[in-house]
């Protein structure tokens, strides 16, 4: 496996944006780029080092699901060789991290759903009782699955800050009614399709968040990339049991080690802030957290990770 590839320099085409993860570049004016770096963001920082072979899992990843639920929803997938837009001398940066696809006029929400209550969803529940306006028998544990999906959209954030989570009405007022429930639909059936796949293959999908955009004739598309490690919280299913009963959630195949190592991380003697610049990640924090995305690539798809190729 490299050291990692941390920023992009695709000198042959424009760039467009450089997000937490993915730079994205325009190649003509219907279609764009997007190379997935080795970039880790945790409580919206972007940290300062790699975890080598990571775009290479999520691209791969997204490949995988995209063709796997393309019966479901379209995609943006163009279909052609990333590496025949770039010059020679740049194909080594697209190759295997990158995805060529079409533009799109994306929707300004995030598309969650969550199957078990964690995370966010967990705290605003032991709040409120709900979770984006979706009320919840009480009693419920962290952890617990619930009875069935449901639907819990965010607005995007900028760079920098934290998506907030909405309602069904306020994500209604965004974009209007008949393609809210349209995306509320569609999200529900992506999700229930990919648990289905999962957890013969010991991955419970706990929860995940889509992303549409719509094309030139108003089609609902789905984007960016799909259940990924970075857009999901995968758990081993051989350790939920133990994890639920301490009410505590399993270990995530994602890049939770590194959120649990920056909780206990100081900085000048303090606590850090969750602000930039982030602490220095150790070598072991790194190889962690790169075997855990490698795992859950080699178990949900059976393809071999860049680890596995060296």
């Amino acid at each position: 496996m490299t050291d990692g590839l941390l920023h992009s320099s695709i000198a042959s085409l424009p760039l467009l944006a450089c997000g937490k993860v993915r730079d994205n570049y325009a190649v003509g004016t219907d279609r764009m780029l997007m190379v997935a770096t080795d970039r880790l963001s945790a409580f919206d920082v972007v940290m300062g080092e790699p975890i080598p072979g990571k775009g290479e899992i999520l691209t791969q990843m997204a490949l995988f699901w995209f063709a796997r639920l393309h019966a479901i929803v379209p995609n943006h997938l163009t279909g052609d060789d990333p590496e025949t837009v770039v010059a020679p001398s740049e194909r080594e940066q697209v190759r295997g991290r990158s995805m060529l696809v079409r533009r799109l006029s994306p929707l300004p929400v995030e598309a969650v759903v969550r199957g078990y209550l964690a995370g966010s969803g967990w705290k605003e529940y032991q709040q409120t009782g709900e979770v984006c306006g979706v009320a919840l028998p009480r009693g419920l544990r962290n952890a617990g699955k619930l009875a069935a999906p449901i639907f819990t959209p965010a607005t995007k954030a900028e760079m920098g800050d934290h998506d907030t989570n909405i309602t069904f009405a306020r994500m209604s007022e965004i974009i209007g009614i008949g393609l809210a429930e349209q995306v509320r639909d569609v999200s529900i059936r992506l999700y229930e399709a990919a648990c289905d796949f999962a957890r013969p293959h010991g991955i419970i999908i706990a929860d995940t968040k889509f992303e549409f955009g719509l094309d030139a004739r108003g089609t609902l598309t789905l984007m960016d990339e799909v259940l990924t490690p970075d857009s999901s919280r995968f758990w081993p299913e051989e350790d939920y049991e133990r994890a639920y009963l301490r009410g505590s959630n399993p270990p995530s195949y994602d890049k939770q080690f590194v959120r649990d190592w920056l909780e206990q991380a100081r900085v000048g003697g303090q606590p850090w802030n969750k602000a930039a610049p982030a602490p220095e990640l150790p070598p072991d924090v790194i190889e962690q957290t790169a075997a855990r995305y490698q795992e859950a690539l080699v178990r949900l798809t059976g393809q071999a990770g860049p680890a596995d190729r060296v």
